[in-house]
């Protein structure tokens, strides 16, 4: 019988409940919001979400008092007729502020902001007759009137709500295609590479031989580096002038010039598949060693008094024992070598040409330099449904095998 959750036991829960649902869920939530919407942090028309359309009330009354000036300035160039249409221009623009400065604080509603563009193209059509008809009249502010239109133009904002059209561009993306196949053949180079390196330390490690906690110690300190600071270390191991590594393949024939390691397409994934094993091995190897350890010795005792040789003991002893901590190791790199950033970032920068590009290094792209934020949390929510899609599958496929061999 199942036993409820206690009143007690839940408030001890409710700081941590807490916690996850303002630094978890509520960027999630957050993300999905922005995926329906154009959301461009450059684009003032596009830099807050609207569901309806809006306008800048400020900006355009504003801009009304510009008008007035200018036109003022104008219509003593004119015929009194014309002068005329400039001084109906200018009461309308007067009575405009006025009414936008009464409606201050109050949104207005579609209807109103649609009387106002009407307002908008009549008095551009009318000035740009007035103005038309006199070629040869050098005018103060011809220009600077239609400039100020324009930008009176731009302070209707319409709604930026696009629904799923940023998923269907998702679809056609080809950049996206090519981050998500970068990504894939980073993670399961990687993660295979690390897997068996990894096994191979944890069984060194798992020895009771003398010194064996100062060769623990060694093999952790690449994992205990920093992520940025082993990325520069690489790089300059890379530099094709004067790094070591890249001088060593090249004299080994791996590659045709030292600079080929981070300037060309396969050079650099290669370079940045290396950095990520040389740093991240280590923590591998920790958590099969825990799974190591949890095995009977009594087991291998066992198996030398029948006679069972070594190769034959690991796959016939350790690797079935170790299965649960196989499925969290490669659960866990599997999950962080796909959301893979700052080495890439360091170290390559996603280049050359895209060729390490990864989906992190896309959507930061998408969003801080482009400032395109409503596309890239699509790159981000695409990202969230691959990692959960490989988490359902290590836990409830490669898991539930596991549960049942047991």
């Amino acid at each position: 019988m199942k036993k409820r959750i206690t009143l007690k036991q839940f408030l001890f829960l409710l700081p941590m409940l807490a916690l996850i649902t303002v630094f978890s869920l509520y960027p999630i939530l957050s993300s999905f919001v922005y995926t329906v919407f154009d959301y461009r942090t450059n684009d003032r028309q596009t830099n807050q979400l609207f569901l309806s359309g809006s306008m800048n009330t400020d900006l355009f009354a504003e801009n009304c008092d510009y008008i007035d000036y200018f036109l003022r300035d104008d219509l003593t160039l004119v015929a009194d007729q014309d002068a005329q249409v400039f001084e109906t221009v200018c009461t309308k623009m007067a009575e405009t502020k006025k009414q936008l400065e009464g409606a201050e604080g109050k949104k207005l509603n579609q209807e109103e902001i649609e009387n106002l563009r009407g307002l908008m193209q009549d008095t551009r059509i009318q000035l740009d007759s007035v103005y038309n008809s006199y070629p040869d009249v050098s005018f103060y502010n011809k220009d600077k009137v239609f400039v100020i239109l324009d930008e009176m133009e731009t302070c209707f904002i319409d709604s930026n709500f696009v629904g799923l059209a940023n998923y269907q561009k998702l679809l056609s993306d080809h950049r996206f295609s090519v981050t998500l196949k970068n990504t894939l053949f980073f993670t399961a180079i990687t993660v295979a590479v690390e897997f068996v390196l990894g096994m191979g330390l944890a069984l060194v490690m798992s020895q009771a031989l003398r010194g064996i906690g100062l060769i623990r110690t060694a093999v952790l300190i690449p994992w205990a580096i920093p992520t940025a600071v082993s990325a520069l270390i690489w790089s300059y191991l890379y530099d094709g002038s004067s790094g070591i590594i890249a001088q060593l393949f090249y004299h080994l024939g791996l590659c045709a010039s030292p600079q080929q390691m981070l300037l060309s397409a396969s050079g650099a994934m290669v370079s940045a598949i290396i950095a990520d094993i040389w740093k991240t091995t280590p923590y591998m190897a920790l958590l099969l060693l825990a799974g190591l350890q949890s095995i009977d010795p009594g087991l291998y005792e066992s198996a030398a008094i029948d006679g069972s040789g070594k190769v034959h003991t690991f796959f016939n002893i350790t690797m079935p024992m170790m299965k649960s901590s196989i499925l969290i190791a490669l659960l866990f790199r599997t999950l962080d070598a796909f959301r893979v950033y700052d080495l890439i970032a360091i170290l390559t920068g996603g280049g050359p040409g895209g060729a390490t590009e990864t989906l992190s290094i896309y959507a930061y792209k998408v969003m801080m330099s482009q400032s395109n934020y409503g596309y890239g949390s699509v790159i981000v929510v695409a990202m969230f449904v691959c990692v959960a899609v490989i988490a359902f599958f290590f836990i409830k496929v490669l898991g539930a095998e596991v549960m049942q061999d047991d």
